[in-house]
């Protein structure tokens, strides 16, 4: 049976002033669902037979607009729960709406997503939302909108905020692939619909600037290998930096997470805090750098021999 929609008012309730609340009527299979919308009328002011407010109603192009938009909401529902060939009932059909309309604030998603990459000890990736979440902040004053709030306009609001702040190419590439990355996530948890993503339109390719390259020759890398010292800090900061070089470049955050269980079989085996993926390195002198750091290191003391 089709479901039906519309607003009634509920006259056998009279209010302290002397009006009648308006009621979402859901008509499922016989089965009725009512709702407040919030407002009440004088049941003078209304038509009864037409279910809408008389011409002498006060505020009458608020209401209908009010009642509008409240139809809307429950019909594009019941478009979705068709699209989807799901069974629905009047209560169903007012419960998944009312979740929508109570969805998580912008604010809600990256507080949360932060507090779940600190749970994982990913910390350089919360920083990063972090220092996005504020950055917004900043600009937009509060976070206490929903994601269907960024569009395009908004987008392009942002980046003239962060270049008239004097804010690097790169940098502002990084805040943008970081938000659309918030977004993205913000669809999967089903807190926006995928129709009001902005960034088919919005590229963030175009905010991405090659840095010129620094490096050093290997001539150089090779004097700091080879350096001869006796202060063990300085021996350290060799003996790191030839482990890391050697290491692919690993981060020094994960080498600083390292112990001898890393190493399995002669290979450097580590799960990446940023990512949380596995890497390994096959290098069979690998066991035996790292435990040559180990052995002149009591990490537990402060001391290196």
């Amino acid at each position: 049976m089709k479901a039906t929609i519309e607003v009634v008012c509920y006259k056998s309730k009279v209010l302290a002033n002397n009006e009648s609340p308006l009621m979402l009527r859901i008509t499922k299979d016989r089965k009725l669902k009512y709702s407040s919308i919030g407002i009440s009328v004088n049941p003078a002011h209304w038509d009864f037979e037409k279910n809408k407010p008389r011409r002498n109603c006060p505020d009458k192009a608020r209401i209908e607009q009010i009642i509008s938009e409240q139809i809307r909401k429950y019909r594009e529902q019941i478009l979705d729960f068709q699209a989807e060939d799901k069974e629905f009932t009047s209560t169903s059909l007012y419960d998944r709406v009312n979740n929508q309309i109570k969805r998580r604030t912008v604010s809600d998603l990256f507080k949360s997503h932060i507090a779940n990459l600190k749970a994982q000890k990913r910390t350089g990736y919360a920083l990063t939302f972090s220092e996005l979440y504020n950055s917004l902040i900043l600009f937009h004053g509060h976070l206490d909108i929903h994601f269907s709030d960024i569009d395009v306009t908004w987008l392009r609001h942002y980046e003239a905020w962060l270049r008239f702040r004097g804010s690097a190419e790169n940098t502002i590439g990084k805040r943008f692939r970081t938000l659309r990355a918030v977004f993205n996530l913000a669809i999967e948890q089903g807190i926006v619909k995928a129709e009001y993503y902005p960034f088919k339109i919005y590229k963030v390719s175009k905010l991405h600037q090659t840095p010129a390259k620094r490096a050093i020759s290997k001539e150089d890398i090779m004097k700091v290998i080879n350096y001869q010292c006796t202060d063990p800090y300085d021996r350290l900061a060799v003996d790191l930096f030839t482990f890391g070089y050697f290491m692919g470049g690993i981060n020094f955050g994960d080498m600083a997470s390292l112990k001898s269980e890393n190493i399995v079989d002669g290979r450097l085996v580590y799960i990446r805090r940023k990512s949380n993926h596995l890497f390994f390195k096959r290098d069979p002198a690998v066991g035996e750098n790292f435990a040559a750091i180990l052995k002149r290191t009591d990490i537990e003391k402060g001391v290196y021999n």
